[in-house]
């Protein structure tokens, strides 16, 4: 009864994710009545400030997150001034315990927030032949359980009005841990995961959650993990990458791959994925591994 129970279990897992993959764009649009205010983290710089300027010619009126309060404070008075939105600023080190407090806090009791942007994110230095493991720590601090939480304190009032949406910046190292990043790619395969999940679970109550995977891209990360950007092949300019990255947001992509020139190899590859699942609840061990 149990491996019955565990097959159906399954099957409808891979029905629900095989329809949110191949659902008309169309029927997947989320109707929100006006453009909700957008919580940015990672906003001082790079993607997460690119994402506050996209948003604000969208009518979205912002809070940014991030260490830097000076780099927020002239991009808010430019956003302010240019797109004619409200723009708050919380300055956070998402790493610091109290800090993640209060950021978790304003999405738990503005009930204007309707759209999370996990951004905020770091690399490590070098591999993991000889880890600093308190860089490491800090890290996961930040790739996952800060991205963890924040979503955390977000979704029960999106959920209690019945719409609302996050954006969780993965990477396409998530799909390649050959990749020689340490435990980077990891941490973004956990978000590419955990976004996956709450898709699942979230998405038929009204919550609309987006994984984005973006390739080499210019920003700053390269030079705090202790890497030359100019030396790879193939980087992306931060703008192209976040208009690409809306552009999937717009039509409800669940995965959205900006540098991917065909879809249909993201396609294969999920498809694949999820005909597996009902194959794993099974009573004993497969054949290959029985003498």
């Amino acid at each position: 009864m149990i491996s019955i129970m565990n097959a159906l279990f399954m099957m409808d897992i891979m029905n629900k994710n095989l329809k949110a993959c191949t659902m008309p764009a169309r029927l997947r649009r989320q109707t929100m009545t006006s453009p909700s205010t957008a919580l940015i983290t990672g906003a001082s710089s790079g993607i997460g400030a690119t994402y506050a300027d996209r948003l604000a010619r969208r009518g979205h009126d912002l809070v940014l997150v991030a260490r830097d309060q000076a780099r927020m404070e002239a991009l808010a008075t430019r956003l302010r001034r240019e797109a004619n939105v409200a723009v708050d600023i919380l300055p956070a080190d998402l790493t610091v315990s109290a800090d993640l407090a209060r950021v978790e806090a304003r999405l738990r009791e503005d009930r204007r927030i309707g759209l999370l942007v996990n951004n905020a994110g770091a690399a490590a230095h070098g591999s993991f032949s000889e880890p600093d493991l308190d860089a490491l720590e800090q890290l996961i601090r930040l790739n996952v359980t800060a991205l963890t939480r924040l979503a955390g304190a977000a979704v029960p009032q999106f959920l209690a009005k019945g719409e609302g949406a996050i954006i969780n910046l993965t990477s396409v190292v998530a799909l390649a841990p050959e990749f020689p990043l340490g435990i980077y790619a990891a941490t973004k395969a956990f978000v590419l995961t955990f976004s996956q999940s709450l898709q699942t679970e979230l998405g038929p109550r009204g919550v609309y959650v987006q994984a984005v995977l973006p390739a080499a891209t210019r920003t700053e990360l390269w030079e705090r993990s202790g890497r030359d950007v100019d030396s790879l092949q193939g980087v992306m300019e931060v703008g192209e990458m976040v208009d690409a990255a809306l552009v999937g947001f717009d039509r409800r992509e669940l995965v959205t791959l900006p540098s991917l020139p065909d879809a249909g190899q993201w396609e294969t590859l999920n498809a694949a994925r999820l005909a597996m699942l009902p194959n794993f609840g099974q009573t004993h061990a497969a054949a290959r591994y029985r003498a």
